[in-house]
């Protein structure tokens, strides 16, 4: 699924303060976002988050086609490793994070 690449790495350069937080706006619930604006931004001697491996199990389908998906991600920061777990659902015709964990 490539909306949950592409929206962790996005969600990866928030945290770097290399994209402004109102990107995330259409890629996670109102919720959410909410939650995420209290999150900790990360300042540039952490080192850039590099996202490296994406792994995704349906969690609930509908006529064949799933319509939630657990997502389970690396990524690094410097000489770390780091571990990533969400939730995405079809929300409105769209997928949307639900919940989101960065480790």
């Amino acid at each position: 699924m490539m909306f949950a690449d592409a929206a962790l790495r996005r969600v990866l350069e928030v945290s770097d303060r290399r994209r402004p937080m109102a990107q995330l706006r259409p890629l996670v619930t109102a919720t959410l976002f909410d939650a995420m604006s209290s999150w900790p931004r990360h300042t540039r001697t952490d080192g850039t988050a590099a996202l490296r491996r994406v792994r995704l199990r349906t969690a609930r389908e509908q006529d064949g086609l799933p319509t939630a998906v657990e997502v389970f991600a690396t990524f690094s920061r410097g000489p770390r490793l780091h571990a990533a777990a969400g939730r995405i659902e079809m929300l409105g015709g769209r997928w949307q994070f639900v919940a989101l964990q960065l480790g």
